[in-house]
């Protein structure tokens, strides 16, 4: 009973509250008039595609805004494959940020999101190499489960589930939808969800054409056969904006992937084309009844909401009550899901109309299970009509809760009533990690411990405030989760979630740490406590043949307090390899495993995630005489840390330093991932650059990404980014385990300072390299040969030429990725690179 209860409060969330908080971003008129035609709709739809980033906002405006549907969008991976434009996260950490720029976008464009459990490990490109990573059976199941919840009258796929689509999970995603759309219906497929939903049936699932190209736009509007064509680009008077500009909006904030994007004025064809269920002709809703009258009873609800809506007025909204008030009492009654949903939609709009104020703040944002916080609840009326607090009750994840508060008393006109509530947070509270993230995932798909919480964008609040009221005589329920208001001086008045985090913190060093030929290594473990004063120990725990010492170190730390505990680690004796070392501090008799992560970008609310406390060792044989490093930080990366484990010392150049300083001083200068795409300084320097090279200076040039059409920017970023010319394409290898040969086996590099053997390649992730360049000046000669499975050899991934005393190296391999992961043979070839200066020198 008790675990139908907690789905039942998690299903409330997705399907009652995540509408209210979508349309935040309104207020006044606009919200009131929005949400008072969003009543008169029962009505859904639900746009599936692979990523974030894949939805096409424009569409998803104008039908949450423009025609009041519910409508949501199905993202079956959180983008964790992903390019980060605006810093080093990768993996897990960016999908996190991406999963938040994806309610931001939501948040404006007004429909609600879901996601899967499906984790995006790269560009792939079969929707083969998908379903066998991600476990087809499994995301199938996870799609119909959105479906049978979200109950979507019409589905609409993004791509087509045919090679057209590119990106192998793309593909996948349109296979799944097809699938899913029967699927849904039928209670044999996946039958363990019916404790929880019933089967669903769309009427019909269809594709919103688009084209890459303008052959392939041409080749859709020539197509015949039965399209639905709509002009999502019209105006709204009461938003002020046109669906195509709540678009632009929309997609910029898909900000780590560069997706700023033109907010377009005008006419906007869209296509619509029925894959399976009724055929569409004239309208994507036609033959469906998106009215009140599909509820056994709810024409009289329709008819006090269309009289609601003729009382309204701007000036004075609390007109609208007495017929919304009566609406909601026979809503009340109606035991029909659409009434369910709708409940809350009306009890948001009379608070609307009634100027209702509510919120529930906590004086923490950060919390220990054990710990006290304050919470402050503030209900205020702002309209002429009678409100009647009645009482405060919580709900959430919280294994402890205040009492709820019984004060009964009549709010006056534009008065604050505030009420505090003493919080002790449960001693077994669990911590608030993503939801996702507490298991380790199964192949490329997460591990979730709850059916109710699949396909959340989010974790449900820690503590929400259910604030009991009665206006104009009508009780209606308003939830609120628990927040922290604070100010940034630069920003304003901000809000961020509530985290439940543990006592004691140990921050591990790095990701990686690096272990040069056979040396052993300091590794310094700071500890914090988060609480009262601690005292214990901490031990690292190493494999066989990896020696620790000490064996634990002691610590005692007064309230908020820091220690260094120091370790030294010796590789075993074999040279090479990678292994995994844990730690664990123990204070009475209670074990504490946890570092903590914030992710802090302004764009989006902090993150905070509790990843194990441990760190990849990684021994190395890797000789490098390049010690002094300049490194260009492009859109962010964390290959300069990467680079001093092995001893260099790396300065990070400004555009000041580029024009002005002394670049002789370095050995090699490196240029971060999409630096040439985002430092125009580069450009503008790239002569001292040339001098740099002529007087025996190496300079090595990381991946940047091809500019213009598709993916707009600037096409002409890359024109020089080189010495001699270099055509930079999309070409890529995504296969990490893809064999790697040599087309010209005697130059130097690939054998001084460091000797390259197939092992180097072993052990890489995610991918080989992306953005190849596809054609180049014979001065240049490729010392790799790769491909894709049964895909042409492509030499473009790296290219060297020495240039006056020195040399000059472009590399697009994924060295991003490989050398923050600890690949061992990656810091032997990049070692390469840094000395290709001298080596090519002394070779000639």
């Amino acid at each position: 009973m008790k675990s139908t209860r907690a789905f039942s409060f998690l299903l409330l969330a997705m399907l009652g509250a995540v509408p209210v908080l979508a349309q935040k971003d309104l207020a006044g008129a606009a919200a009131i008039k929005q949400s008072m035609e969003r009543l008169k709709v029962a009505g859904s739809v639900l746009m599936i595609a692979a990523h974030p980033d894949d939805e096409n906002t424009a569409v998803l405006a104008y039908f949450a805004r423009g025609r009041h549907l519910e409508t949501g969008y199905l993202s079956l991976t959180r983008g964790e494959g992903g390019q980060n434009f605006i810093g080093p996260e990768q993996g897990a950490r960016l999908g996190i940020i991406r999963t938040e720029e994806l309610l931001d976008a939501r948040h404006i464009d007004g429909a609600q999101q879901f996601f899967t459990r499906a984790i995006d490990f790269g560009f792939t490109k079969t929707a083969e190499e998908t379903f066998a990573k991600w476990g087809r059976e499994q995301i199938l199941g996870d799609v119909v489960w959105t479906i049978r919840r979200f109950r979507p009258d019409v589905i609409l796929l993004r791509f087509t589930g045919t090679p057209r689509d590119g990106h192998g999970q793309h593909q996948a995603s349109a296979i799944l939808g097809r699938e899913a759309f029967s699927a849904a219906a039928d209670p044999s497929r996946f039958p363990e969800q019916l404790a929880f939903v019933k089967p669903w049936q769309a009427k019909r699932l269809m594709w919103n054409a688009f084209a890459f190209n303008r052959e392939q736009e041409e080749q859709l509007k020539a197509s015949g056969g039965a399209k639905v064509q709509v002009d999502v680009g019209a105006y709204n008077p009461v938003l002020g904006y046109s669906y195509g500009e709540i678009a632009g909006m929309s997609r910029s904030m898909h900000r780590s992937q560069a997706m700023g994007a033109p907010e377009r004025h005008g006419s906007m064809d869209q296509f619509f084309i029925t894959i399976a269920g009724d055929v569409a002709k004239t309208d994507v809703f036609e033959n469906i009844d998106t009215t009140w009258n599909r509820v056994k009873g709810g024409s009289e609800v329709a008819a006090l909401i269309d009289q609601a809506d003729a009382a309204l007025t701007f000036e004075h909204p609390e007109k609208a009550i007495p017929a919304l008030t009566k609406a909601r009492a026979i809503a009340a009654n109606l035991h029909d899901p659409w009434a369910e949903r709708k409940l809350p939609e009306i009890d948001q709009t009379i608070a609307l109309c009634a100027g209702l104020l509510a919120e529930a703040t906590a004086d923490q944002a950060v919390l220990t299970p054990g710990s006290n916080a304050t919470i402050n609840l503030t209900v205020i009326s702002r309209g002429p009509v009678a409100v009647h607090l009645d009482r405060v009750g919580w709900e959430g994840t919280a294994t402890g809760r205040p009492q709820p508060v019984a004060a009964p008393a009549d709010l006056k006109f534009n008065e604050p009533l505030t009420k505090k509530a003493e919080w002790t947070i449960g001693s077994n509270q669990p911590y608030t990690q993503p939801y996702w993230l507490v298991r380790p995932p199964v192949g490329e798909a997460y591990s979730v411990p709850s059916q109710a919480l699949v396909g959340r964008p989010e974790n449900p609040p820690v503590l929400e405030a259910v604030f009991e009221m009665t206006v104009d005589g009508s009780p209606i329920v308003l939830r609120r989760p628990v927040i922290n208001r604070y100010i940034d001086r630069a920003r304003g008045e901000l809000v961020q979630p509530i985290s439940i985090i543990p006592a004691l913190i140990i921050s591990m060093p790095e990701n990686a740490v690096v272990l040069v030929n056979g040396e052993p290594r300091r590794v310094d473990v700071p500890v914090k406590s988060e609480a009262g004063a601690l005292k214990g120990s901490l031990r690292l725990t190493a494999p066989k043949g990896w020696s620790v010492k000490p064996v634990e170190a002691p610590f005692d730390l007064a309230p908020g307090q820091q220690a260094v505990l120091s370790f030294t680690v010796q590789p075993p004796r074999s040279g090479q390899g990678r292994a995994e070392i844990t730690a664990d501090a123990k204070v009475d008799g209670h074990d504490y495993l946890y570092g903590l992560d914030v992710i802090d970008h302004e764009h989006i609310e902090p993150q905070r995630l509790l990843p194990r406390a441990s760190s990849t060792v990684v021994a190395v044989d890797v000789h490098n005489g390049a010690k002094r490093i300049g490194y260009v930080m492009g859109a962010g990366d964390e290959v300069p840390r990467s680079l001093e484990q092995i001893g260099c010392e790396v300065t990070m150049l400004s555009a000041d330093d580029l024009a002005k300083s002394d670049l002789s001083r370095f050995d090699a200068i490196v240029t971060g991932v999409r630096a040439w795409n985002v430092r125009s300084d580069l450009q503008a320097n790239r002569q001292r650059l040339l001098d740099y090279m002529q007087n025996g200076g190496t300079l090595v040039v990381q991946y940047n990404v091809l500019e213009g059409g598709f993916g707009r920017g600037n096409p002409k970023s890359l024109e020089d980014i080189g010495p001699y010319p270099i055509k930079i394409s999309r070409d890529r290898v995504t296969v990490e385990e893809a064999p790697v040969e040599y087309p010209n086996p005697q130059n130097p590099l690939l054998h001084k300072p460091n000797e390259f053997t197939a092992a180097d390649w072993q052990g890489w992730v995610q991918e080989r390299g992306l953005y190849f360049a596809s054609e180049w000046d014979p001065h240049y000669t490729p010392l790799f040969t790769m491909h894709d499975p049964g895909e042409k050899p492509m030499s473009g991934s790296t290219l060297v030429t020495p240039y006056g005393k020195g040399a000059y190296v472009f590399s697009s391999l994924s060295w991003f990725r490989e050398l923050p992961a600890g690949v061992p043979g990656a810091f032997r070839i990049f070692a390469n690179f840094l000395n290709a200066g001298k080596v090519l020198a002394d070779a000639r």
